[in-house]
């Protein structure tokens, strides 16, 4: 007598497929890992940066940083890069337009108060102190901070022509006043010198009134408290 063949529903039944989760591309598991280290280098500092932390805060396998940055240096200076550019191009924009000097200079303080309050400030500041004891480093960030000094020669060189102005002294040094005044002040609002103690926010100010004087718009002067005519 033949036998019935009974298959066991299991057996006959092709099985669905387990849902795997979904998971973020190269390009999503890039921006979670400069994102968390850009949040630790402003909030920890540098010499804190530990690259497990970076994975564990961007939920990632710390493995990820290295196949991505190969290393913490490469890592620190992407998250640089990826600030840098959006704010040269922001400020590229700015002097492109058509306000006058003294109305880019308010808008380039702006800008700055801006900048302190995203921690890019702060993060500058962080691979700048490091670049003083790490050669490699300082030689990637060197070049890096020289974009913004082109970028405004370029802008006090146009200034100078459109004025007509006949200095004593050169585009370049000029430059080198603005560039280097920018980042004493980042470096003494890091450091949490006060305004009562720094007058920053006043020598910002004071540069925007020459800046309308040159131009002709001669502000009017208040007297001091006390002054006669």
């Amino acid at each position: 007598m033949d036998k019935t063949i009974v298959q066991s529903e299991s057996a006959s039944t092709v099985a669905a497929p387990v849902p795997r989760t979904a998971r973020p591309d190269g390009a999503a598991t890039r921006k979670l890992i400069l994102q968390a280290a850009r949040q630790r280098l402003v909030e920890h500092g540098y010499a804190n940066l530990n690259v497990r932390d970076i994975a564990r805060e961007a939920g990632v396998n710390h493995a990820l940083i290295g196949y991505h940055f190969h290393g913490k240096q490469q890592l620190v200076l992407a998250v640089l890069d990826e600030a840098n550019q959006a704010l040269i191009e922001r400020q590229t924009r700015m002097y492109e337009g058509v306000a006058s000097a003294g109305a880019q200079w308010q808008q380039a303080c702006d800008f700055y108060e801006d900048d302190l309050r995203s921690g890019f400030v702060r993060l500058l500041m962080e691979l700048m102190g490091a670049s003083f004891h790490d050669e490699a480093l300082r030689a990637e960030f060197v070049p890096r901070v020289l974009t913004w000094h082109r970028l405004i020669e370029v802008a006090v060189t146009e200034f100078i022509a459109e004025s007509k102005l006949d200095l004593p002294v050169s585009a370049q040094a000029i430059t080198a006043w603005i560039g280097w005044f920018w980042t004493g002040m980042e470096a003494s609002m890091t450091l949490g010198i006060t305004e009562k103690q720094g007058h920053q926010r006043e020598a910002l100010a004071a540069v925007a009134t020459l800046l309308r004087r040159v131009e002709g718009g001669k502000p009017r002067r208040t007297r001091a408290r006390g002054e006669t005519k």
